[in-house]
């Protein structure tokens, strides 16, 4: 079942055994309307590929000899996004359907609409092409398959049915100028691994390291966004330790330590969030990350300022350090701020700030923060289950509770020498 140029695989429903159950109604609507105005029309990667796993796709893609002006001609409830791969978004019922034109893999052609950088990381590529050459682009041969529902063929130009079979992840084409091309695709690479559990072919696993090095090239908003895909697929955790294991951790977050059991469990925890179809948040998971290196700054303050202002620095000095390489946006950041912010007095329990604290917006985030510390080896066991205690009994309980608080000898602060100029400790975030 080898597929090779000009002489693709094509296989029909028998042979595949794809569940047209399984095949999202909008996407076929779209197929179905770009062949009726005389186009060429699939649906192309991700969800060709789960489909043929027997997974259930989350999102569907069509890949179309239409021009991105031409879709959205054709469909009234469309637009254009995207500079460096121009794509067409149609919206259909409720659903987004992502529209792509055939690209070609040939720069002789048009090539005013294609630029690569002088490292050969490709800039802008609007190039269109041939069924055949859009296979030969794309990035991984399990997700260059297309399948026309119209037909129920699967067609195959690269050697992904292969692959699928053999349960390996394989570069089209030349593995090493696929990552000089992009080097994200190496983050990809080991998102698909997590997500699918297959084998990383062995040239993509030598390359790693040269990836890694070429990260500083990329947009740091963009690493931003494949983070949030890598970290928060639902398969988190499996991530992580895929990308502990490889040069890419120290370049993505060079001051977290790879191994630190706070990362797993909140990992672990996301993952179980996200399949239980509960409502997560990137700002916790960055809060987590960077932690232990926000901790280590708030020492090193602490001996010359007060502890507000320490940990007022350590938290810009933390988040900076990281936007370095990967931009946080500033919903998130601040979200980072406010949760660390409340740490410390969730610790503390001084008793007339506990009803403001308990109202406090971000007091959940800090709470369920609170507790993963108390869980992984952290001192804060003991506050983490009174403020557990605290939401569950009445009213008439939560102020016994407060009032034990009173009598309660408070933690002695080390007395500081005054090395620097004070900061108010209303620089600490609310």
């Amino acid at each position: 079942m080898n597929a090779a140029a000009n002489n693709p695989v094509r296989l029909e429903r028998a042979e595949h055994g794809i569940d047209p159950m399984l095949v999202d109604q909008h996407g076929v609507e779209v197929v179905s309307r770009l062949q009726q105005e005389g186009f060429s029309a699939y649906l192309v990667g991700g969800c060709v590929r789960d489909l043929l796993l027997e997974h259930q796709p989350k999102d569907f893609d069509v890949a179309t000899n239409a021009t991105p002006e031409e879709v959205k001609a054709l469909f009234r409830r469309s637009r254009l996004v995207g500079r460096r791969f121009r794509i067409a978004h149609v919206r259909v019922g409720r659903e987004l359907i992502e529209v792509s034109t055939f690209r070609s893999n040939t720069s002789a052609k048009q090539s005013d609409d294609r630029s690569h950088s002088d490292e050969g990381m490709i800039l802008r590529d609007n190039v269109y092409g041939t069924l055949e050459e859009d296979a030969f682009r794309r990035d991984f041969t399990i997700n260059a398959l297309y399948y026309d529902p119209t037909s129920e063929t699967v067609v195959d130009y690269v050697g992904g049915l292969e692959d699928l079979k053999h349960r390996r992840l394989r570069f089209i084409g030349d593995t090493a100028t696929r990552l000089r091309e992009d080097p994200v695709r190496a983050l990809r690479a080991i998102r698909f691994q997590a997500k699918i559990g297959f084998t990383l072919d062995t040239e993509i696993t030598r390359l790693l390291p040269e990836a890694a090095s070429a990260m500083s090239a990329i947009p740091p908003a963009r690493l931003f966004d494949e983070m949030l895909k890598l970290l928060l697929s639902g398969y988190g955790e499996r991530a992580w330790r895929l990308l502990a294991d490889c040069p890419l951790s120290v370049v993505l977050f060079p001051n977290t330590a790879p191994d630190d059991p706070l990362i797993r469990q909140a990992m672990q925890n996301t993952d179980e969030r996200i399949a239980e179809d509960k409502p997560i948040t990137p700002g916790f998971m960055i809060a987590v990350l960077l932690w232990k290196d926000y901790q280590a700054r708030v020492r090193d303050h602490e001996s010359t300022v007060k502890p507000a202002e320490a940990r007022f620095l350590a938290a810009a000095e933390t988040l900076a350090a990281q936007q370095q390489v990967i931009a946080v946006p500033r919903r998130f950041s601040q979200f980072v701020r406010d949760v660390w912010s409340l740490q410390e007095r969730l610790v503390e329990r001084r008793p007339r700030n506990i009803t403001r604290l308990a109202e406090n917006p971000r007091f959940r985030a800090g709470y369920d923060f609170l507790l993963l510390r108390g869980e992984t080896g952290e001192d804060v066991v003991e506050p983490g289950e009174w403020w557990t205690r605290y939401q569950q009994v009445d009213p008439e309980e939560r102020e016994k509770m407060v009032g034990a608080l009173t009598g309660r000898t408070p933690r002695r602060r080390r007395q500081k020498k005054k090395t620097a100029p004070q900061s108010p400790d209303s620089l600490e975030c609310p």
